[in-house]
């Protein structure tokens, strides 16, 4: 299963145990099960504190219905954390990680947030439904197995949504991850480890956003987690600047992007290993990084600007900088708020699998448009491209290979209307075909959305000057048209959207308001 350098590195990894750990499997005479089998003798022989056992079906836990699967727990203890499917791609380090956090290895998180893991009250049962593909799954799944390992309260299972149809369908799963708690549903998407405590922690809340409020103020605030914010956050604390950046998430967008390769001098990474280095470099910095937070408001005051934050906090600064990046756009027809979710989706690299072997569309023609459909065409039965203009408007390459697919159709001239369902998921799509007037029904499955981005800028209107599309304008200084806050990246005037630019622009946007600071802090000429 393994090949022998990824046996050497997980050798490497398993000596770090501390105490045995125990795989027991459930498994049946499917090739899946005939692999997970193998997956697990290469774990055993990684380490002598590995052992695999095989449980029949007469033997198999009450309510364990999962086949194949296995769970990971000490010896003599009973099981917390469970994979169901075979944790392979993006979840291979999620498997590794729950070996060691079983085995007694001290998992890289604060005393802090142990503690409070620790102290939750049960029965707390989670189910995350995971795609091999999908970048945001680990960071869901790796947090749930670690509270799991840390509190008896606490169970996980993580399930491969793409090998188990049937589930999905029945749970109308249709984007990863998504997360059930004592049956319930409880989330959906990229969530990091503090972020679920403070979730599950009610108390949390409250006392986060008095400290947040009791911060004293910055030289220099920043307002998103992207390669703009960050490149920001380095350049004002490298000069020497009391500086702060606040966050949903860090990395932004980039965090969805599954291959990077213009990022000049690192020939190819991606959006979860970029969004981690640039945190890495933030912290190697002076820079109180608040995370999980959203920018609600901006109020400008004279000595100090006010961000005010979704959750009650208000952060003060003497400059502030908006690096708050773009969403993907919205189609603003009927159904698809009502199906987001249940087959109306935005990320193709993650919820591909889920619609294996079914018929989809993919919305805009664009290089995000075309590469959708391409990566699509190798999981589902077929795709329909459907593109407003009358030719796509992708690179020649990813035509070429767009239109050498059997499975795909490309329909231009295409105006959708609707987003068609049976109340509880995707059923077809509604066009216009431009050209005659027409109305088409399309039947299909899913609907990933490629059309653009719009800036995230809501928090900001009223306060300054925008453009009809929401960009923040800004001059070559990167000032806005409130003195004292600066804009960059994205979510800004500023031409060609991309990670490189963002970051150059996020430097440009500091050392322009670390000369604001200076020229506003000088002594008045005698």
């Amino acid at each position: 299963m393994l090949d022998e350098d990824l046996k050497a590195q997980v050798k490497t990894y398993l000596a770090l145990l501390k105490r045995e750990v125990v795989l027991t499997a459930a498994l049946d005479g499917t090739p899946a099960s005939d692999e997970l089998r193998s997956l697990l003798a290469d774990l055993a022989d990684a380490s002598p504190l590995v052992r695999v056992e095989e449980i029949l079906d007469s033997a198999a836990p009450a309510g364990e219905v999962r086949r194949p699967s296995f769970s990971v727990h000490a010896s003599g203890e009973a099981a917390r954390v469970r994979f169901a499917g075979l944790p392979l791609g993006h979840e291979f380090t999620s498997l590794v990680l729950a070996l060691l956090h079983v085995g007694g290895h001290a998992p890289k998180t604060s005393e802090e947030t142990l503690r409070r893991i620790e102290g939750l009250e049960g029965p707390l049962h989670f189910v995350t439904y995971f795609s091999q593909s999908c970048q945001n799954c680990p960071d869901v799944v790796q947090a749930l197995n670690l509270m799991a390992a840390r509190n008896p309260n606490v169970t996980h299972t993580a399930v491969d949504g793409a090998l188990f149809q049937e589930e999905v369908t029945e749970r109308q799963v249709m984007a990863v991850p998504t997360v059930y708690l004592n049956g319930e549903r409880f989330g959906q998407g990229r969530m990091e480890l503090e972020e679920l405590v403070a979730k599950l922690d009610r108390g949390d809340q409250q006392r986060r956003v008095a400290a947040l409020s009791e911060k004293a103020p910055f030289d220099m605030l920043i307002v998103g987690g992207g390669p703009a914010g960050a490149a920001a956050a380095i350049y004002a604390a490298r000069k020497g600047l009391r500086t702060g950046i606040v966050a949903e998430r860090f990395g932004g967008q980039v965090m969805d992007t599954l291959a990077i390769e213009n990022f000049i001098s690192v020939a190819e990474t991606d959006g979860p290993k970029l969004g981690a280095a640039l945190e890495q470099h933030v912290r190697a910095y002076p820079v109180d990084v608040i995370k999980h937070e959203r920018a609600e408001r901006l109020v400008p005051g004279g000595s100090f600007h006010t961000v005010a934050l979704a959750s009650g906090a208000e952060l003060r600064a003497k400059s502030v900088i908006g690096a708050t990046g773009a969403r993907w756009r919205d189609m603003n027809v009927p159904g698809e708020a009502e199906y987001r979710t249940r087959g109306v989706t935005y990320c193709p690299h993650c919820d591909g699998p889920l619609f294996k072997g079914k018929r989809v569309a993919v919305i805009g023609g664009g290089n995000s448009g075309v590469e959708a459909a391409i990566d699509l065409a190798g999981v589902v039965a077929h795709v329909t491209l459907l593109e407003f203009m009358g030719e796509l408007k992708a690179d020649d390459i990813l035509q070429r290979k767009l239109r050498s697919l059997p499975n795909v159709q490309v329909v231009t001239h295409a105006r959708t209307t609707e987003v068609l369902g049976d109340g509880r998921q995707v059923t077809g799509l509604r066009y216009e075909d431009r050209t005659t007037g027409t109305l088409n029904d399309l039947a299909l499955a899913g609907v990933f959305v490629q059309i653009g981005l719009l800036p995230n800028t809501d928090f900001l209107k009223g306060t300054m000057e925008l453009t009809k599309f929401g960009e923040i304008v800004v001059d070559h200084h990167d000032r806005t048209s409130v003195p004292g806050v600066f804009a960059a990246g994205d979510a800004t005037t500023v031409p060609f959207k991309q990670i490189i630019i963002a970051t150059g622009d996020g430097a440009k946007a500091a050392l322009g308001a670390f000369d604001y600071l200076i020229r506003s802090s000088a002594p008045a000429a005698a």
